[in-house]
């Protein structure tokens, strides 16, 4: 069923609803840009490295689309760029767009074969990065068994494949070298507890919950070998965008002497970006954290500061590891 997380179907997007999960499995059939960035921006799409792909498969959607109804190359052009512009911090999502959009001239049959060239690449990729994140945290730690603690979500809902940061989990145990797995909830739109929890099940790999505030004590308390994380954006300079929670266990794994890995994909370092302070981080709807499942828990007229991504300095990432390369900070 993870094989199947985003495809393309007689010339539509059809992809796993991830807030529906983990109550039920269900798919989203996407005609349109419309439902495509109402997918994206309310997190029924997510993960920076299936963004990407989402986006490459949205351009050919919008050249589709524009066959149907008639756009002209302007109209084509500005749907485009709403769907590269639908979340700001995943560098993923704009990269794969313009880079789709580069062959739209060349008829809606290129366009259909280059997002999926991009799709196959991204299974590709999570794999032999999966591989080479699990062989660096065994040089670092030891065989193991290792507990590793982890944030967000980072499997195949989020990056294809095997993941990022749960594909090298997946490969540790694969190898014999894996304890148990501490997730944190995530905070606020719970993607630790629906997702990374449901995935962690389905693999059948041995897991803990814990609440977002509880990850730093825990660490401190040697209750985990590694962190290992995944990333939406790589600035030149090593610092790293991720879900919002992922600064505090970079602090911790710092003073509790254990490694802080990054596992990403090279589509998500961005030479553009000098540095951290230049990411641009998105800022989203109060409703998140003054609501749950519907319900104010809130008093009316609380406001909310609710960044979805924080940025973790380079000097405090012990190594970032892509498909190609291991690169320390």
């Amino acid at each position: 069923m993870l094989d199947d997380v985003i495809g393309w179907r007689d010339g539509r997007i059809v992809a796993i609803d991830q807030t529906a999960l983990p109550h039920r499995l269900a798919l989203l059939d996407i005609a349109t840009v419309d439902e495509l960035v109402d997918a994206i921006v309310r997190l029924a799409v997510r993960g920076a490295p299936l963004l990407g792909v989402a986006g490459a498969l949205g351009v050919a959607l919008a050249a589709r689309q524009a066959d149907r109804e008639g756009w002209d190359a302007g109209r084509l052009n500005a749907e485009v760029e709403r769907i590269a512009g639908a979340r700001p911090t995943a560098v993923n999502l704009r990269r794969e767009v313009l880079a789709v959009a580069a062959v739209l001239t060349d008829g809606a049959a290129a366009t259909e074969a280059a997002a999926l060239a991009v799709r196959d690449a991204a299974i590709e990729t999570s794999r032999r990065l999966s591989e080479r994140g699990a062989a660096f945290l065994i040089e670092e730690c030891g065989a193991g068994p290792l507990t590793v603690h982890t944030h967000c979500n980072t499997g195949a809902l989020a990056c294809l494949g095997w993941g990022s940061a749960l594909g090298v989990i997946r490969t540790l145990r694969d190898r014999g070298a894996l304890a148990h797995v501490i997730a944190d909830e995530t905070r606020p739109l719970l993607q630790g507890s629906r997702l990374t929890a449901w995935e962690l099940g389905q693999l059948g790999i041995e897991h803990y919950l814990v609440a977002d505030g509880a990850g730093p004590f825990l660490i401190s308390q040697g209750q985990a070998d590694a962190v290992v994380v995944g990333a939406d954006r790589v600035a030149a300079n090593g610092d790293v965008a991720n879900k919002i929670g992922t600064y505090s266990l970079a602090l911790a794994a710092r003073r509790a002497g254990i490694p802080f890995l990054v596992s990403a994909p090279e589509s998500t370092i961005d030479e553009a970006t000098a540095t951290g302070a230049d990411i641009p981080l998105e800022l989203r709807a109060d409703e998140e954290v003054t609501s749950f499942g519907g319900v104010r828990t809130a008093p009316e007229g609380s406001r909310a500061l609710n960044y979805a991504f924080d940025v973790t300095p380079a000097d405090l990432i012990t190594a970032i590891i892509t498909e190609d390369r291991v690169i320390r900070p």
